[in-house]
């Protein structure tokens, strides 16, 4: 396992695990699955070297009547904590690493609905409580800057600091400038912002990775492997049938045969390194030193497939075909607003 360089109380593997599915009906893990499956994958995870275990407040619940509510006015409009099912993927993550907590480096987020320094506080000790922690390793806010302002937001998360219960701070899917903002807020650092970032979603090149390395943050990866795209098992003659993403914009069949090129060179490449496209698409986005991703996992063979990839040393040529292959995809819309819509607002 690799590990990034940077000076926090426990080490970040470059690959961590994301457990946004823990929990999910839309995703199909059922009881079973948060029972048994998900604590063997979290025991191997800890086993292979993994540290970053990344989850929210907001996995696992019931999204669809406060999704809808959301979208009708482009904020949530009511408080998530409320909502069936809320905290259910802290729970489950919390079971699963039990009596290793200490060896992982926990990250969970704050969905600011509610920006109330006092509601702030009682979200992280309800977090912490169903993580089994005394201590967030890493207090996100989810969608900084989008729906309130950071100042009461930071206030809270700085009380938290001080009080021992929240080590590092981060924010979820911000800007540069929303980034910036957290910081000044806080008064400190924000360590980290986790964005998509994967070979078919490039925004964060633009400005908030340059800024993370040429100022010493992190760059936590969500759907570093487009949801599954990039793993190639999906094509136009073989769309996925899992309801998440049946009605995601980027499996329509459209953009499965415009992601054919790219997807027949990470073959290429992974047939050079005996490996799956997968773990060279996952090679590829944590060749950036202040990057790290956190891909899911539905067994714990996936696991071990997605933590293989941070041995694969790509070579400077494959990189760079990589990356030219990649600047020639370019998907298309999706016909609504909705699958997008509940993306932007309760996605990693």
């Amino acid at each position: 396992m690799q590990y990034l360089d940077v000076d926090t109380s426990k080490k970040i593997s470059k690959i961590g695990l994301g457990t946004c599915q823990f929990g999910s009906r839309e995703w199909g893990y059922g009881n079973q699955y948060a029972g048994r499956e998900a604590r063997a994958i979290v025991r191997r995870a800890l086993e292979l070297g993994i540290t970053l275990f990344d989850t929210a407040e907001i996995y696992g619940f019931e999204v669809r009547s406060v999704a809808s509510q959301a979208l009708r006015r482009g904020v949530a409009v009511t408080d998530t904590a409320k909502a069936s099912g809320f905290g259910r993927g802290e729970q489950i993550l919390g079971q699963a690493i039990g009596e290793s907590r200490e060896s992982a480096f926990l990250a969970t987020k704050f969905y600011p609905a509610v920006p109330a320094a006092p509601v702030v506080e009682r979200r992280a000790v309800a977090s912490a409580g169903r993580l089994g922690a005394h201590r967030l390793d890493l207090y996100q806010v989810h969608q900084p800057g989008r729906l309130v302002p950071n100042g009461a937001i930071m206030h809270g998360i700085r009380s938290l600091q001080r009080a021992g219960m929240v080590g590092e701070v981060g924010i979820s899917n911000g800007s540069v400038d929303d980034w910036r903002a957290a910081e000044d807020a806080l008064g400190d650092r924000v360590l980290s912002n986790q964005v998509g970032y994967s070979l078919v979603a490039r925004s964060a090149e633009q400005h908030v990775l340059p800024f993370a390395e040429s100022h010493d943050r992190v760059i936590i990866a969500h759907s570093p492997l487009a949801q599954g795209l990039l793993s190639g098992r999906y094509t136009s003659a073989n769309p996925p049938v899992n309801r998440a993403r049946a009605t995601t914009p980027i499996f329509l069949p459209q953009n499965l045969e415009r992601a054919s090129r790219l997807i027949s060179l990470l073959r290429e490449i992974a047939d050079a390194h005996a490996a799956t496209p997968a773990q060279i698409a996952l090679a590829w986005v944590i060749r950036r030193p202040r990057v790290a991703a956190i891909p899911g996992a539905s067994s714990v063979e996936q696991l071990e497939s997605n933590v293989a990839a941070a041995d694969i040393e790509l070579t400077d040529g494959e990189y760079d075909a990589l990356q030219a292959a990649s600047a020639q995809f370019h998907p298309v819309p999706g016909p609504g607003p909705l699958s997008r819509g509940i993306r932007a607002l309760f996605g990693p």
